[in-house]
Order: C-alpha cells, then sequence, then structure tokens
C-alpha cells in the first residue's frame, strides 16, 4: 500500500470523535507500509479546543468537530514526526458541496479534492514533504497546537488508553 487518505467524517452527533479521530487514529496504528498518509482537516479546526479532559472518545454523547479535526490535525503532525520514513500531512478540502457540506457550499469540489490526490501520488518536490496543513495546493500554518509536541504527546497517550493500540 502506498498511500492512504483519512478521508471519513461526520459533522455532528455522538459519532463525530469515533469517526473524525479514533478511526484515522487506529487505522494509523494498525497499518504498516504506507508511504503516504494524508489526513482530512477543515478550517474549522481552528474553532479547537487542544483540551483533552473530559471528551467522549466512545460516541456516547455528541462530540465538537471542531476539536476532532483539530486531533486528526495534530495527529497527522504527530506521525510525521514519529514516523520519519512516512510522508504525512493534513488537508482542509474547504467547505465543498458533497453531501456533507451542502449544495451551497461556496468552496470548488475539484479544488476539493486535488491536493489530497497530488500530496498521496505526487513526486513533486513539495508534494514530498511531511508534516504539513495544506489547503488548495498551499501549505498553510495551522492552529498553533498542531505542532505542539506536548500536546501531540497527551493526544496519542489518550487514544493509546482509549483504543488500546500505541501508535
Amino acid at each position: 500500500m502506498d498511500a492512504v487518505i483519512h478521508n471519513a467524517g461526520v459533522w455532528s452527533g455522538p459519532a463525530v470523535m469515533p469517526v473524525n479521530i479514533i478511526a484515522p487514529y487506529l487505522l494509523t496504528a494498525l497499518l504498516r507500509g504506507p508511504r503516504r498518509l494524508v489526513y482530512l482537516s477543515s478550517d474549522s479546526h481552528f474553532g479547537g479546543q487542544p483540551r483533552l479532559d473530559g471528551v467522549d472518545w466512545r460516541g456516547e454523547s455528541a462530540g465538537s468537530y471542531s476539536d476532532s479535526k483539530l486531533y486528526v490535525t495534530a495527529l497527522a503532525a504527530a506521525v510525521a514526526r514519529l514516523r520519519p520514513g512516512v510522508l504525512s500531512n493534513a488537508v482542509d478540502p474547504g467547505w465543498v458541496p458533497t453531501k456533507m457540506g451542502g449544495p451551497g457550499a461556496p468552496d470548488d469540489l475539484e479544488l476539493g479534492h486535488r491536493t489530497q490526490e497530488w500530496l498521496a501520488a505526487s513526486d513533486e518536490p513539495q508534494a514530498l514533504t511531511t508534516g504539513g496543513y495544506w489547503y488548495h495546493g498551499e501549505r498553510t500554518q495551522p492552529h498553533r497546537a498542531v505542532h505542539d509536541e506536548a500536546f501531540q504527546d497527551r493526544l496519542l497517550q489518550t487514544l493509546a488508553e482509549e483504543t488500546g493500540l500505541d501508535l
């Protein structure tokens, strides 16, 4: 397997944390060998809070979409740091007209998937970088907590405790 694009996402309800962060974490922990990992984030991650206490990881109550996207973006950065042989990046596809985004979403559906594909398959030098947060082909700055190694480590420890699997 050359690449995995972690594309599943839920906007609201009790499945937010299990789908948006637990599933990508589990797949990352269980799959050995992908040279490239692309995690779907959102500009909503900027509204996320880098706190882990009191989060319902199992989906018994509604979770915060913004928090889940902050967590998955930090997961991508942590994987980039801890697995130097793997290219790991997060992508904000934009608010695109999908079933989740709705027909009135203002962003371009074509641009929404191109960056993911490019990071997964291109041999261009920029696509061969790791630890980035991307929007429409441009590497941009994520939430300040994303590259906070202490936050990354706490997140990974919490996810390991919740799932029984270490990264």
